[in-house]
């Protein structure tokens, strides 16, 4: 499956750069081939509202809001919705995904769609620079449409079953690349410099709010049918594809007299892909280890995907037309919006999974939910920080068109700072008051930040480079969040497997338990642990086999199997690990927001001359 997925990348990005550049010999419509020559900052001003038959309405712009919005909420909510149907979608295909032969497939259903969506980002928006951006989004839509419906018409049982999903489901993570890659500049496009921070306030709402919305609606359509996960995207997907066909333009002309650099894409793609791949599997066990450094394939993997990502900035300093323009970062308000955006990314990607193991983990389960009941309930518990980032997002995003991004992305971060530093004091069994207004506080940091930090990015850059541009602000975005999830996902397992062992098997001896058995069972990989709770088993059904179970008395039995034993055993270990986490989560935040704050005042390329390379 490692090796499948890089060909697959490969394959399908060859696919569409060579449908994309046969469909544009049957346009002649070029830039001047004189602007071609004249470097990255002369081709701005050459790349103005494309010759129409008819001028654009006043309207149009909202029309491009609400119909990009809808794309992002759709993108966005599938990239959760499985978490907390996984048990559900298992169940319905006669697969134990705790099986140690079964738990990559796990992993591939909760990691492809990011990895994909992540690695692909910046090759689209540069395709989409080139051939259009409204015809390459709703060629995103119309492939995220299609496998929607693939995914819920899927008949496969068993193994063979979950491959065709996982199949699937990166089918329908390059649908969502090409949403992703084009949205933000369609919006730049279609907004005047001073409404783009209130626009892209209410993209951003669809793409933090789908986030969440989906751990939620996925818990509650998996209660009725698992395939109804799939088929909630449809309608909005088919009707998505139709009205963005119909009613979307060309507002900026595509630069045709530019080449795909197939060089860079493909030391880009597959660099990323094998570098997240490989710190992916860093966290599964390998042989007698209870985590996977030690794998050749994961240093292997790491070392090839450094080198590829190495190649690219070398091979994007010399082409003549790059994937990328690496001078962009030659202007302030991007490289440090780009900065900051990357380092908040990774602070903040896996504190929704943090959140969740120990809601799932430890505080529903000691508050009296059971193990099954504790997804859809972490989901709800969380949305405040929902609430918060919607309530701030627009209005950050608005007040940013007149003042600028600077005060109010640099407050947001100093404002995560303060939520992440607080979490720190909260015990494993918190009131739940005080963790109410701490996800608020995050959510209020988070809006903040987002929308004025997009529009800077944005406005930035030439128009003419806005694919690649809102590409690269996408790929730091979702490569930060895996990371983040790499790292914190370590961190919280190798505090298990220092701490665990001895707590579990000490708690396991005064509850019957014959002593080898145990020592056995405290010392098997605290994935099996972490992934039960996470997928709403009960943990010690799946670590204290069913021979050892049947032999002790049921008192012991049942205290085993409560919701009490479980949590109290992992909390030592899992909170000294969240709080590691949320003090680097705060120094990251605390670097974000220096790196913010020198950005500078209000800029935009074009208008303002002050930053330009």
């Amino acid at each position: 499956m490692y090796v499948q997925l890089i060909v697959f990348i490969i394959y399908f990005e060859g696919f569409v750069n060579y449908a994309c550049a046969y469909r544009a010999k049957f346009f002649k419509t070029h830039l001047p081939t004189n602007t071609a020559s004249k470097g990255l900052f002369h081709l701005q001003h050459k790349t103005t509202l494309a010759p129409a038959a008819q001028p654009l309405s006043p309207g149009y712009k909202w029309l491009a809001l609400s119909n990009t919005t809808l794309g992002i909420l759709m993108a966005a909510l599938n990239s959760n919705i499985i978490l907390i149907a996984l048990p559900a979608i298992f169940r319905g295909l006669h697969v134990d995904p705790m099986q140690a032969s079964n738990v990559p497939y796990m992993l591939w259903m909760l990691m492809g769609y990011t990895v994909v969506t992540a690695t692909l980002l910046v090759s689209f928006g540069r395709i989409s620079d080139i051939y259009g951006r409204v015809r390459l989004y709703n060629l995103g839509f119309a492939v995220f449409a299609v496998t929607s419906v693939l995914l819920f018409l899927a008949p496969g049982k068993g193994t063979a079953g979950v491959q065709q999903l996982i199949i699937l489901r990166l089918l329908q993570g390059v649908g969502a690349g090409f949403l992703f890659s084009n949205s933000t500049a369609i919006i730049t496009d279609a907004f005047a410099s001073h409404q783009r921070g209130m626009a892209m306030g209410i993209n951003q709402i669809a793409g933090i709010g789908g986030s969440l919305i989906g751990l939620i609606v996925g818990g509650l359509l998996a209660d009725i049918d698992w395939k109804l996960v799939f088929l909630v995207s449809v309608p909005a997907g088919l009707f998505g594809t139709v009205w963005a066909y119909l009613k979307l333009k060309e507002t900026t002309q595509p630069d045709r007299s530019q080449k795909i650099d197939w060089a860079g894409n493909i030391t880009f793609a597959v660099g990323l892909t094998v570098l997240l791949l490989a710190l992916t599997y860093g966290i599964m066990p390998y042989g007698s280890d209870k985590m996977g450094w030690r794998n050749p394939l994961v240093i292997v993997g790491c070392l090839i995907g450094i080198l590829l990502l190495i190649s690219f900035v070398i091979v994007e300093l010399r082409i003549k037309n790059p994937m990328f323009h690496l001078r962009l970062f030659r202007i302030r308000a991007f490289s440090c919006g780009c900065i900051s955006l990357f380092l908040s990314s990774v602070a903040r990607g896996g504190l929704q999974f943090m959140l969740i193991i120990w809601l799932q983990g430890i505080w529903l389960p000691l508050h009296g939910y059971s193990f099954a009941s504790t997804p859809l309930w972490s989901g709800i518990y969380m949305l405040p920080m929902m609430a918060g980032f919607f309530a701030m997002g627009p209005l950050s995003g608005m007040l940013s068109d007149r003042f600028g991004a600077r005060w109010f992305s640099t407050g947001g971060m100093i404002l995560t700072v303060v939520g992440f530093v607080l979490l720190t004091f909260l015990p494993a069994n918190f009131s739940y008051g005080i963790f109410f207004v701490l996800l608020l506080i995050l959510g209020f940091g988070m809006g903040m930040f987002s929308a004025p930090n997009t529009t800077a990015i944005m406005n930035a850059v030439p128009a003419n480079q806005r694919g690649a541009s809102a590409g690269m602000r996408s790929t730091l975005q979702n490569t930060g969040i895996a990371l983040s999830m790499t790292l914190y996902f370590s961190i919280i397992l190798i505090g298990m497997v220092h701490q665990l062992p001895p707590i579990l098997s000490q708690g396991l001896i005064a509850q019957g338990v014959p002593v080898a058995s145990a020592v056995k069972i405290s010392q098997l990989p605290p994935t099996v642990a972490l992934f039960s709770a996470f997928l709403g088993y009960n943990p010690m059904s799946h670590l204290v086999p069913a021979s050892v179970l049947s032999a002790l008395p049921a008192a012991s039995r049942a205290t085993l199997l409560g919701t009490r034993f479980f949590p109290l055993t992992i909390a030592p270990a899992v909170m000294s690990s969240l709080r590691l986490a949320f003090y680097m989560s705060a120094a990251m935040s605390a670097i974000a927001a220096v790196a913010s704050f020198l950005r500078g005042g209000r800029y935009v390329y074009g208008e303002d001359n002050d930053q330009e390379a």
